[in-house]
């Protein structure tokens, strides 16, 4: 049967050639998600090794802004590899991100902790992020780029969906390894030093995936291109120095990618540190429930992608950003019901209050652990914000000192400034045991416990959250690809995904739980991807076109 140059039979299905090819792409990226979700895995762990110098609350809140770092520095690797990308082609541009990203996460492993070199080993660990998001800023559009130009008409979203499967791969990887070493080794030596073996592991996966991606040829539709002479010779002007074309660029980040990305972290990574932070869960199981969710719904990306190819890209994208906003809150509040029904009892029962003078409340993230947070309102939150104790906050009189009001028992914090550091931590120290005893008497658990727990209706909350996921993400790589030009198609795309998925999304965590240390409500982080995920539906109905039966060869 003859063979188009795209690799597309008479009958429209593709080549085994070229799904031997699709195959290879999709493998490396798996490696590529593995490398950069490791560290968003292990982000408390990574908090205590190398923030050690900042306080509790600080280390998490830190080790989270040095995760998103490597998503801020994303919309840059997409200009620098889109541009080397749209000009040489997508096979070179594949080999150089994933040299750069195995080999940053394999030295993450190998780097000193703070203990060891002090304040080197942030500032080392931070610029190592810096590389993997440059190198995945770089990777995505390429293969996403690479996979819809080998695609027939009418599959471009099943195809494509096989790359978007390919990050939830990776996370799923990375926890699988996690779970292993912490089950061979045991928590403590694992927090201790067995979390290094996991990164350490990319030198075989980038020497695994060097491999595969040699073996690939470049893009039949790049390389018609070329031959006929009609390759951008300045992609970058082009695709942003041109209103035409730019303006496509930012309703496919507000109209597209933003909402995606908002609804594809909390899905995952808020999801799994709220049931760790926020609920107490012990982690193995937090990542077991996430790991069982992701399994049962992984293959409907692939739904997802295929029912895109019948019904357009858009009203897929589009529900899905629309059920995640109409249902987060029920949904989080319902995980606490069946993670840690304790916590919630004992809320409903005897509320926590804060009462205080709001001018003496500090928004308590310290980046460079030499603030001292010592007004009795800080004192207060800084025990409850430890505990995962949600809370409320009522003004009190000018000058007064802070109150904790657990149910009808009240507990006086105490002014700290100006006190002596032995005698601050003398009265921190009774203080918390005071606290402490009241919301034990008042039922507030200090962790979740697993026989209270209900692991079956958290897997099917978790599942149903996964499945906005496969909703948004399924359809989105064909739906960028289909919106651009093939002589700017690598450069235009990757800027507008990874803005989306690198600064809306990637900063999903962090921005969740500053949200929730500020007002104490442990729900109060959602509104930040319900904004997000509501805006890119609005303006995505009104201003973003539908692409599925567009041409790419162009």
């Amino acid at each position: 049967m003859a063979t188009s140059p795209s690799g597309v039979r008479a009958d429209g299905t593709l080549a085994t050639g070229h799904k031997r090819v699709i195959f290879a792409s999709s493998l490396g990226t798996v490696f590529e998600w593995y490398d950069f979700y490791l560290y968003g895995s292990l982000a408390a762990i990574i908090g205590k090794q190398f923030f050690g110098g900042l306080n509790e609350t600080s280390q998490f809140i830190f080790a989270l802004l040095a995760f998103a770092a490597g998503f801020a520095v994303r919309p840059f690797g997409a200009i620098v590899f889109g541009r080397v990308g749209d000009l040489i082609g997508r096979k070179y541009t594949f080999l150089i991100t994933i040299v750069i990203m195995g080999t940053s996460t394999f030295l993450v492993g190998a780097l000193p902790s703070y203990a060891s070199i002090g304040w080197a080993a942030p500032i080392i660990l931070i610029i190592l992020r810096l590389l993997q998001g440059l190198a995945l800023g770089g990777e995505y559009g390429g293969a996403a780029t690479y996979v819809a130009e080998h695609a027939p008409m009418g599959k471009r979203g099943l195809y494509t969906s096989f790359i978007q499967i390919t990050a939830t791969f990776g996370l799923f990887l990375s926890l699988l390894v996690i779970l292993g070493m912490r089950f061979s080794m045991g928590t403590e030596a694992f927090e201790t030093w067995g979390w290094r073996i996991p990164f350490l592991l990319s030198a075989i996966l980038v020497g695994v995936s060097v491999y595969i991606r040699l073996q690939l040829q470049e893009s039949p539709v790049f390389k018609e291109m070329k031959e006929q002479g009609k390759g951008s010779k300045a992609p970058l002007t082009e695709a942003f120095g041109r209103w035409s074309n730019l303006k496509l660029v930012i309703l496919a980040l507000l109209g597209a990618t933003a909402g995606q990305a908002v609804v594809w972290y909390t899905g995952q990574f808020y999801a799994l540190y709220f049931l760790t932070q926020s609920l107490k869960v012990d982690s193995t199981a937090a990542n077991l429930l996430i790991a069982a969710a992701l399994l049962i719904a992984t293959p409907f990306f692939v739904v997802f992608g295929a029912l895109s190819d019948k019904i357009g890209r858009k009203p897929v994208v589009l529900a899905g950003c629309l059920l995640a906003a109409l249902t987060y809150f029920p949904i989080f509040k319902a995980i606490t019901h069946y993670g840690n029904p304790a916590i919630e009892a004992a809320a409903a029962a005897s509320p926590v209050t804060v009462v205080a003078d709001p001018k003496g409340c500090s928004f308590q993230f310290d980046p460079v652990g030499k603030k001292t947070f010592t007004s009795s309102c800080d004192v207060a939150k800084s025990v409850l914000a430890k505990r995962g104790i949600p809370y409320t906050n009522m003004d009190a009189p000018s000058g007064s000192v802070a109150q904790v009001k657990i149910g009808s028992t009240t507990v006086d914090a105490f002014e700290g400034a100006g006190m002596a550091k032995a005698d601050f931590t003398a009265k921190a120290k009774a203080f918390t045991a005071a606290v402490g005893t009241d919301l034990k008497a008042a039922g507030y658990p200090e962790k979740a416990d697993p026989t209270q727990s209900n692991y079956p209706m958290l897997v099917l909350l978790l599942t149903i959250l996964v499945l906005y996921v496969t909703m948004v993400y399924g359809p989105i790589a064909a739906w960028l690809v289909e919106m651009f030009p093939t002589r700017i198609r690598y450069t235009s795309m990757s800027l507008p995904y990874h803005i989306g998925n690198g600064w809306f999304g990637g900063f999903v965590p962090t921005i969740g739980f500053m949200l929730v240390a500020w007002k104490g409500d442990i729900y109060y982080g959602l509104w930040y991807p319900i904004g997000v995920a509501l805006m890119t539906f609005v303006i995505g109905l009104l201003f973003v076109r539908e692409t599925k039966d567009v041409s790419i060869r162009d």
